[in-house]
């Protein structure tokens, strides 16, 4: 027996071979499965399902053959509707994998998505990490603010050569720094 939830709806899964099993399997709005005989009130089980990378998934198994279903994208494909015809992913608006509640889900685009992991928490305090690391650099930030105050200067004696032999670095990281490729982050 499944207890209400308010707002809650449940709509039934199909997919390939569905009509061969004993039960039926239903997702929810706020993103819980469930499977069940009749009603899902009255005989339906919440699944709990497993995790896979982080999302939650259903391993169901038809003709035995076994297919994994990402509930975060049934959720979406039951109750979002698509903005573009490019928008083939699905990604979650708080960063939360596990919360698959439909007004927390958005379809997206390939640059969406790419876009919207840039702004997870995660990825800010992994950038904020590697911003203050200085474990296992050849540079410190005082000589990388030297070598591109020499590079920026039109009239220095040292070639690129000579400024990476004093530094012990190649050619080839200079360019980098004064591209800002290595070290953009240093003014």
């Amino acid at each position: 027996m499944i207890s209400k939830i308010s707002g809650e709806q449940w709509k039934q899964m199909q997919f390939a071979g569905w009509k061969l099993l004993r039960k039926k399997y239903a997702i929810s709005s706020a993103g819980r499965a469930a499977s069940y005989t009749d009603d899902i009130y009255k005989d339906g089980k919440l699944l709990n399902g497993s995790l896979t990378s982080g999302y939650k998934t259903l391993n169901l198994h038809v003709n035995e053959k076994s297919g994994t279903i990402y509930l975060h994208r049934e959720v979406a494909r039951l109750y979002n509707k698509k903005n573009s015809p490019k928008a083939k992913f699905v990604v979650h608006l708080n960063h939360k994998k596990t919360d698959n509640n439909y007004k927390n889900l958005k379809w997206a685009t390939k640059e969406e998505v790419g876009q919207h992991q840039q702004n997870s928490p995660e990825k800010k305090a992994y950038k904020k990490i590697q911003n203050s690391r200085t474990k296992g650099l050849k540079l410190t930030v005082v000589q990388v603010k030297l070598i591109k105050e020499l590079l920026k200067n039109p009239r220095r004696k040292l070639t690129y050569s000579k400024i990476a032999e004093k530094y012990k670095v190649s050619e080839m990281t200079l360019y980098r720094i004064k591209s800002g490729e290595n070290w953009g982050r240093v003014k």
